[in-house]
């Protein structure tokens, strides 16, 4: 272990992955009191569910027959802010350093680290970035004028925006933002979409009635401004005609990029890109390290977020033991506990 590393904080568990399965991880480990810090790649909570398919519909979550996915985050979130987590985003963690105390120090990618017992990987398919289109210059307008994820639709309220790709995420917003921005433009490079047909139907509607502009078949070409604020996103076909679209925002969505990275590189017992766990209780070969959600593998994994919400239970009852070592564990039902406070 670095020596001079300090642990911004001593904690109970360090939850990797802000997903459905990571929150519903907090609350799961707050109600047998055991503190979180929460760390994930992306700049808002809500893993693929957010950054890809805020506005679609989920309906297996048991006893809701209908919820926005982004509903299920927000809900989330509330469940576990009674536990007080501590959030990391726009983080990763690079290494994993057991300490002469047994317990680990996380250590995230700022060089921050995080002392804890417990470690509870619920990194889906591992730690997601964006597909960057190869623009010249973009960094220079990103979290300014252009932006890889939505947090809310008002934040484009009046303003010229941009939408490229040919997904889910871009019909679903282009009809979102239709409602609150000044003008809306699709580019994709051809006139077929890969999304949800209703998507796609609702998206062509709205542009038969002038509140979306199709600019098809195009591709990005080149970003013009100054100091990070888009004035025109040049857009070519593949015959090279240019066009210049007047815009204050430019969103492309060309999916997301999962790698377990570092954590593939921890030690852990792997089956293909997933982590082999112990069905009972989680626990991967590492002592304290626990993985549900999507990363989990075992016979018979159903990749679902109702599997992960029962994993997620199951690992914290049995990270209550590595915390608390000697200590037993009189379960008992919400009913009877209420939300206890740590």
């Amino acid at each position: 272990m670095n020596e001079a590393l300090q642990p911004i904080e001593e904690t109970d568990a360090v939850v990797v992955g802000a997903g459905p399965v990571g929150l519903f991880a907090v609350f799961e480990l707050g109600m047998l009191r055991l503190r979180c810090r929460v760390v994930d790649a992306l700049e808002a909570i809500g893993g693929q569910l957010v950054a890809l398919y805020p506005t679609k519909p989920i309906y297996d979550i048991p006893g809701i027959p209908k919820l926005l996915a982004a509903d299920l985050v927000a809900r989330l979130a509330e469940q576990a802010r009674p536990f007080a987590p501590g959030y990391h985003l726009n983080a990763t963690v690079e290494r994993l350093e057991r300490r002469a105390d047994g317990r680990w120090t996380v250590v995230l990618s700022g060089g921050q680290g995080i002392a804890a017992p417990v470690v509870v990987i619920a990194a889906g398919a591992g730690a997601f970035g964006p597909n960057r289109p190869p623009l010249a210059g973009i960094e220079a307008y990103e979290g300014k004028s252009v932006f890889y994820l939505v947090k809310r639709a008002e934040d484009f309220a009046g303003k010229r925006v941009v939408i490229a790709g040919g997904g889910d995420s871009a019909a679903d917003w282009a009809v979102a933002l239709a409602e609150v921005a000044a003008k809306v433009m699709v580019v994709h490079r051809r006139p077929k979409f890969r999304c949800a047909p209703e998507s796609e139907a609702r998206m062509r509607a709205l542009a038969e009635s002038g509140r979306i502009e199709m600019v098809i078949p195009y591709q990005l070409d080149a970003l013009e401004g100054a100091n990070g604020r888009l004035a025109r996103v040049v857009v070519k076909t593949l015959d090279g005609e240019a066009r210049a679209l007047e815009a204050d925002a430019l969103l492309p969505f060309f999916g997301l990029a999962g790698d377990l990275g570092p954590i593939a590189r921890w030690g852990i017992a792997m089956d293909g890109t997933a982590i082999k766990v112990d069905p009972a209780t989680c626990a991967t070969n590492l002592p304290g390290v626990f993985a549900i959600g999507d990363v989990a593998a075992y016979p018979g994994k159903l990749k679902l977020i109702l599997t992960g919400f029962a994993e997620a239970a199951l690992a914290a009852h049995a990270a209550f033991a590595v915390a608390n070592p000697g200590r037993a564990l009189h379960f008992e039902y919400s009913t009877t506990t209420g939300v206890p406070a740590i």
